[in-house]
């Protein structure tokens, strides 16, 4: 296990704090044993699913739950992040994550599989009782019982707590009788078991394990949908249902820590999901810009192509930066807590609510950027069903809707960044008063014998100008600033930047220290993102800069922007075309 990267930062932290590359988790720490479950997920879906893909898409639920059955019985992948004690493997997150990128190909199966094992499972895992966790984990590890969420209403999507589904005790109070209406229910149509959020008396929200079999408990058909058509979304009916009064998961009335802190972990494998879509978007691009000829030459020897292959490959690349280093951070504090207590977990998985949200919408966004480009490649055969791409583009947008919106996640990175410094958990406003005593101050001459020196400066001075323009807004609107949305979603852009930048370049240092030969191509691969994040941040501070502050103050905190995101020219074309060299020579995606 990678039991050496610890969780320094707190969450957020990142903002504020410089981080050593030895203290952030990367792909290049995977262990053997990460290896191996990396190859045997890639394994299970090379054999068994991408040959049953056309049978999967066209809703063959017996087929999916047989295989989710073989994945179970044969190699244990419904089994990982269940404890040992219940009969599971009870392995680290990362390991749990690499599976939900290998088998993110097929994104109806994917779908399914994650629904099942995260915010099917993980909520008895965390939450349950002892006796929940007995009667539950053992058969949900080995697939005897197959697993749902249900939490979205009609009134209640991104605004969860709105629900209407009631929970009432019953006269002789051993049951609890639900009454409500579940919408867009992954794996409804097969699933053996939901976890249920309703309110007691129609005031507590909470959480239920309701199974299947239940008096009252119907599911309704099946939804049509634009992407994922494989998989299984349906209504699920509770009329005066009866679920025993011990099947309470979790507390009265804090249903809605289970349910905010298990979208949580589902955002972060949502994020890695989409690194491995992505992947394989770029392997089957590689493949085809090869073999497809015009004007006499393969379209691979096009410098329009291999800037789009580059680019494809550098955000899943900066993705997976991000989604592991997140995932490392959480599973060292969980390793530091007694995940048998809630209380102890649920702090352990809040302590990172910010990152799980930036990665989900930066990986989501990142792969609905690659299979776009993927079905530009194909051309016309990338709009036809008979090459994957175009599978790939109609699975890939429901991504920025799950596990709550990209619009509700910007607002939320912002705003539990901004609880945190009020509460006096992250030391944010200090380091934003540092900043503006620092804005007349001229910048240090780099080293030029430094690595990667310009870079390092840009992703420092990149958190000053976040710094900056999000302490003004913050000065100008004050608790009114929930309401400014496009301030707040303009900020989470650049704080979501800052990540990337400084998640991509620790990687590459750490690379640099444990010595490579593609050294050169990361360090390409860096600049040209680090280069264009820079100027992404100067767009979105000038957008906020805009709305908070005029006349002279505008025009010197203009200034101040400027100086900050100032960067030097790169031949970046000539870089680009390197990176999708090396792409088209290995015929596959290997960074």
């Amino acid at each position: 296990m990678a039991a050496e990267v610890q969780a320094k930062l707190k969450g957020g932290e990142f903002l504020i704090t410089a981080s050593d590359p030895q203290d952030v988790f990367t792909p290049e720490d995977f262990t053997e044993e990460h290896q191996m479950i990396a190859q045997m997920a890639q394994q299970f879906m090379e054999r068994e699913i991408l040959p049953q893909c056309e049978r999967i898409e066209d809703q063959d639920l017996d087929l999916t739950v047989e295989l989710l059955r073989k994945a179970a019985a044969e190699l244990d992948l419904l089994a990982i992040d269940v404890p040992q004690k219940y009969e599971g493997l009870g392995l680290d997150k990362p390991s749990s994550t690499i599976v939900a990128e290998k088998l993110s190909r097929v994104g109806s199966f994917a779908i399914s599989y994650g629904a099942h094992c995260g915010i099917g499972t993980l909520p008895i895992v965390y939450f349950g009782t002892e006796e929940q966790k007995q009667q539950y984990l053992p058969k949900l590890a080995k697939g005897e019982l197959l697993a749902a969420y249900a939490l979205t209403e009609a009134t209640s999507g991104s605004d969860a707590l709105a629900a209407k589904s009631t929970a009432v005790l019953s006269e002789d109070k051993k049951s609890w009788v639900l009454n409500g209406e579940k919408l867009w229910i992954t794996n409804a149509g097969f699933a053996d078991l939901f976890i249920v959020f309703a309110k007691v008396d129609g005031k507590d929200f909470s959480a239920f394990i309701v199974e299947r079999k239940f008096a009252g408990v119907q599911v309704g058909t099946e939804e049509k949908k634009m992407g994922i058509k494989g998989s299984s979304t349906c209504i699920l009916l509770l009329e005066n249902a009866r679920v025993p009064v011990e099947n309470l998961l979790g507390e009265k009335g804090k249903g809605h820590k289970i349910a905010l802190n298990i979208l949580n972990i589902g955002r972060y494998k949502l994020g890695a999901g989409c690194v491995g879509a992505a992947k394989a978007a770029i392997g089957d691009c590689l493949s085809y810009a090869g073999e497809r000829q015009q004007f006499g030459r393969p379209i691979a020897e096009f410098g329009a192509i291999q800037e789009k292959l580059a680019e494809m490959a550098i955000r899943t690349w900066i993705a997976e930066s991000m989604a592991y280093r997140t995932v490392g951070l959480i599973d060292a504090r969980l390793r530091e807590v007694d995940v048998d207590d809630p209380g102890q977990a649920l702090k352990a998985i809040e302590e990172y609510a910010v990152e799980c949200s930036i990665v989900k919408v930066w990986c989501t966004e990142m792969l609905d950027f690659v299979v776009d480009e993927a079905v530009q490649i194909f051309g016309g055969n990338g709009y036809s069903q008979e090459y994957p791409v175009e599978r790939y583009y109609r699975d890939s947008r429901i991504n920025r809707i799950f596990e709550g919106t990209n619009e509700i996640n910007r607002l939320l990175i912002t705003g539990m960044l901004l609880r945190r410094a009020k509460k006096g958990e992250l030391a944010l406003m200090q380091a934003t008063e540092q900043i503006f005593s620092e804005l007349t101050s001229f910048p240090e001459e780099l080293d030029p014998e430094e690595k990667l020196a310009e870079e390092k400066r840009i992703v420092e001075n990149a958190k000053k100008a976040t710094l900056m323009v999000a302490g003004l807004a913050s000065q100008k609107y004050g608790e009114a600033l929930t309401d400014e949305q496009e301030v707040v979603m303009a900020a989470a852009d650049m704080i979501m930047e800052v990540h990337g930048m400084e998640s991509g370049l620790l990687r590459v240092l750490k690379i640099a220290q444990k010595g490579s030969k593609d050294l050169e191509l990361y360090e390409k691969l860096i600049r040209c993102y680090i280069h264009d994040a820079i100027d992404k941040i100067s767009l979105s501070g000038k957008k906020i800069l805009g709305s908070v502050c005029e006349g002279d103050e505008q025009r010197t905190y203009q200034a101040a922007l400027r100086k900050f995101c100032k960067h030097s020219l790169l031949n970046s074309i000539s870089m680009r075309r390197n990176i999708a060299g090396a792409l088209l020579k290995a015929q596959e995606y290997n960074l």
